[in-house]
């Protein structure tokens, strides 16, 4: 069960990591950041625009920035470069998620040999024991295994879980990150050739 205690740990390790990072430091306000950078960039004021993207410190953030940095490039060099960025930022936000599923696998795997082994020393200690001790050895036996069996999944199934949820929301965050730095695109696009249609900045 030691083994099984070790994967717990790393898996509570992993899940906390994610949650702060997915959850607090990649998530923003998609909308209202959309809305701000449109109504700068459409008034001129792209320092203004610059300096809100960068101090919203969140992937989709960056990746607007790189894009405003650029405004000046041509149309094919600004799309390069926030392509480019968006690239650097999805991997950080997908990193060691996937350990998750392996710890799962790893709990329940660790969880059938604790049974099997519990089960070896069970019926070991039933042939050498006397006839009196023998349904104590192998009600002993049997129990460790099924503790074993217990504690495994009671690691794996949370694991799993875990690994659910934060793979939807980090596929969420990418989702955003193609739809806002699309959005920002086609804004640089209409500033440059100095022309400005309505749009409603809620949407992508």
């Amino acid at each position: 069960m030691y083994p099984i205690a070790l994967v717990q740990v790393f898996v509570a390790a992993v899940v906390i990591e994610r949650i702060f990072v997915l959850y607090f430091q990649a998530s923003v306000a998609k909308a209202a950041l959309l809305k701000a950078i449109d109504k700068l960039l459409r008034a001129g004021q792209i320092d203004r625009a610059l300096k809100l993207a960068t101090d919203n410190r969140s992937p989709l953030g960056r990746v607007i920035a790189a894009g405003i940095r650029s405004i000046n490039e041509r149309k094919e060099v600004v799309q390069m470069l926030m392509d480019e960025q968006a690239l650097s930022e999805v991997p950080k936000l997908e990193q060691r998620i996937g350990y998750l599923a392996m710890f799962s696998n790893v709990a329940t795997l660790a969880g059938l040999l604790g049974t099997i082994v519990g089960l070896i020393h069970s019926f070991g200690a039933v042939a050498k024991a006397s006839a009196a001790e023998k349904s104590t050895k192998l009600a002993e036996g049997i129990s460790e295994a099924m503790n074993c069996t217990a504690f495994g999944l009671t690691v794996a199934i949370p694991a799993l879980l875990a690994y659910a949820v934060l793979q939807s929301k980090t596929h969420r965050l990418v989702d955003e990150i193609d739809e806002g730095s699309l959005h920002v695109y086609n804004i640089i696009v209409d500033v440059k050739e100095g022309f400005a249609r309505p749009t409603d900045a809620g949407q992508v």
